[in-house]
């Protein structure tokens, strides 16, 4: 099968699993809960959708394309869930195609945060959580490349959460201390 990403677009073809994230996908990852849930009784909105070619097990690759669409819960960006590997000494490479976004990575206190768009990419280490954010205007679209015996593990990020959050300020976005963060 070939496979091959429509560069204006930012769109796999030929992908074998489509995830779609909606607003009520998302409850208890965004800060203000509140608007979360007048998000959602409005119709409950795509946040992001993940177009994955999966290729399980140890020695292969997988790869997906991630739309993070724009907009903001409250004041926070949109973003995904995030993440650890399940095997936790697996790496990912994230390759902007379109758009203006972060990649929030921690492990344990330490966090680092790289910016993602077109043409940039970001290595997220082994052992590391990571989580992409729109903060642009436009559709935040990227491809990742992992092993495809990693694994996702969305439940440790919906215990603890991340160390930072995203928010407009300004015009712009500003890093700030997660209130309901906790190791």
């Amino acid at each position: 099968m070939k496979n091959s990403i429509d560069f204006q677009t930012g769109l796999l073809e030929n992908y074998l699993e489509k995830t779609v994230r909606k607003a009520s996908d998302m409850r208890g990852f965004f800060q203000d809960e509140k608007a979360l849930e007048e998000m959602i009784s409005q119709g409950d909105p795509t946040i992001y959708e993940v177009y994955a070619v999966p290729n399980n097990g140890e020695g292969e690759i997988s790869y997906a394309v991630t739309v993070i669409h724009p907009g903001k819960v409250g004041k926070e960006f949109f973003m995904t869930k995030g993440h650890y590997h399940e095997i936790r000494n697996r790496g990912e490479l994230y390759i902007g195609i379109r758009g203006k976004g972060l990649i929030l990575m921690q492990k344990w206190a330490e966090m680092k945060i790289e910016n993602i768009e077109r043409g940039n990419i970001v290595y997220v280490p082994p052992c590391w959580a990571h989580r992409s954010v729109n903060v642009g205007s436009e559709d935040l679209v990227f491809l990742a490349i992992y092993p495809g015996d990693a694994g996702h593990d969305y439940g440790s990020i919906a215990e603890k959460g991340f160390a930072k959050i995203v928010v407009e300020e300004d015009g712009g976005y500003k890093i700030i201390d997660n209130p309901k963060y906790h190791e």
